[in-house]
């Protein structure tokens, strides 16, 4: 295991599940690229009982040769190809019955999604071979993993049949944070400035995949225009396939995904089946949960505001990324990210997204404000207001239990942030819309969550509070 970058507890999750005295289904699950995979592999050095790893485009009965093929190599003889998965798993059950002994015997079924085809019968043959005989084996350790995560939760964690309530161990795995991020990087001898790291992960996020790709001898400029704007880029055509082998009807989802991508707060139900034209029926309730499970949505609810009025933001930053630079540019220029470096747009995004980096490392903007054990509500606000000193919005509002409000306001600059006359007068300002418009008696902090910090000067004073990019970086809570 020395080779994992935290998941510190997922480890101790399996670590429980090894240890246990009954049999262990373990469902994994988590966005592509996410490193699912390697975590099992790691954890368990590759020492299964067997493996076997669904195909994406391989109609059902390849995926029955090429599983009784695995099996086939296992067991050290050759097995008849299974007329259904029912014969397939009680092929599988012979081959572990024939292992029973002192050891745990693990068993990894990697996306097995794929492996459900239409009329294929797979899940039922699945829950007929857990229920008839993998539940009762004591020493079985069970791994299914999937990184179509709709299809997972929909299919295992909420199933109504068979499988109802059997995992006995639930991981989904969530991109690195930032620290995990810089650890993973300087694994790989990358020790970047933590300023260039932020930058990398507003275009990555904490994706394992994609960061495996940036090459050390290399700037963050340089890397960024090889692995996206150079023509037949690494990640040229990872958009399309993310989005296909992550949900059916992907060309819906992509719709949400660009409707989401244009504004950055985000948009309500009705905006969305506006920009769309997707019919506002279950369907479309049933996508924008998918897209939350799978990390690709995050859902804001607006202070004060009901469940039925949230904002649903596009969150997944290689998406953003890909909407507001690749889509229009790859191939016209492969140097377009080196020769953007100053321009306006760019800033912008930049400034925007620093505020999804904010947003995803609430935990240790909690620990800087030595707010961890207090409970939180975490939005957003805003008031538009009929005239300038009636309109205000908040970024991120912090409502805490302890009858304390902190607004936060985040700004993403190369240097020291320097607070003026009429930006101190538009904080002051927020400040009491905030507190007129809500009617809240709570204490409230205005907070400034900067990359460098706040220049001290005569306006600097109204902040009580301040975060730093650094502070981003300290270890998540485990």
């Amino acid at each position: 295991m020395k080779n994992i970058i935290g998941r510190e507890n997922e480890i101790r999750r399996l670590d429980r599940a090894m240890a246990e005295k009954e049999a262990q289904l373990i469902v994994v699950y988590g966005r592509r690229r996410v490193g699912k995979t390697f975590l099992i592999d790691e954890y368990f050095s590759g020492d299964f009982a067997f493996k076997f790893t669904g195909s994406e485009k391989q109609k059902n009965r390849e995926q029955l040769k090429n599983f009784i093929l695995e099996l086939s190599a296992a067991a050290y003889t050759e097995l008849d190809v299974p007329g259904d998965w029912t014969e397939a798993f009680f092929a599988l059950r012979g081959y572990l019955e024939s292992l029973k002994g002192e050891s745990k015997r693990v068993v990894f079924l990697d996306e097995l999604p794929w492996m459900d085809k239409q009329n294929s019968g797979f899940l039922n043959a699945f829950e007929w071979f857990w229920n008839s005989w993998g539940a009762s084996q004591k020493d079985l350790i069970f791994i299914v993993c999937g990184s179509a995560t709709s299809w997972m939760v929909e299919k295992l964690d909420e199933n109504k049949g068979g499988l109802f309530n059997r995992q006995t161990c639930r991981l989904y795995l969530e991109p690195f944070d930032l620290n995990n991020t810089e650890l993973y990087l300087h694994s790989r001898n990358i020790f970047w400035s933590r300023y260039d790291i932020v930058q990398v992960y507003m275009i990555m996020g904490g994706i394992p995949f994609y960061l495996r790709l940036l090459d050390s001898e290399l700037s963050l400029n340089e890397n960024i225009d090889r692995i996206f704007f150079r023509k037949r880029a690494e990640l040229w055509n990872e958009f399309e396939h993310l989005y296909h082998t992550l949900f059916s009807n992907s060309e819906q989802y992509i719709k949400i995904a660009a409707a989401l991508s244009e504004k950055r707060s985000g948009l309500n139900r009705a905006e969305i089946v506006k920009k769309t034209g997707l019919p506002a029926n279950g369907n479309l309730s049933k996508m924008l949960s998918n897209m939350e499970k799978s990390g690709f949505v995050r859902i804001n609810p607006k202070y004060g505001n009901r469940k039925r009025e949230m904002q649903y933001q596009l969150s997944d930053y290689y998406s953003l990324f890909y909407f507001r630079f690749i889509k229009e540019n790859y191939g016209k220029d492969e140097h377009f990210w080196s020769n953007t470096n100053d321009n306006p747009a760019r800033r912008a995004w930049a400034g925007l997204t620093f505020e999804q980096v904010c947003k995803d490392h609430i935990d240790q903007i909690k620990q800087k404000l030595g707010i961890t054990g207090v409970l939180t509500e975490i939005s957003a606000w805003s008031n538009p207001g009929n005239d300038q000193e009636n309109g205000a919005q908040i970024d991120l509002v912090i409502d805490r239990r302890d009858r304390v409000i902190n607004l936060c306001e985040i700004k993403f600059s190369e240097h020291e942030y320097e607070i003026d006359k009429d930006y101190d007068r538009s904080l002051k300002n927020k400040a009491a819309v905030f507190r007129d418009v809500t009617k809240s008696k709570k204490t409230i902090i205005m907070t400034m969550i900067t990359t460098y910090g706040i220049k001290k000067n005569m306006y600097s004073n109204f902040v009580g509070k301040e975060v730093c990019m650094d502070d981003l970086f300290l270890r998540g809570m485990i």
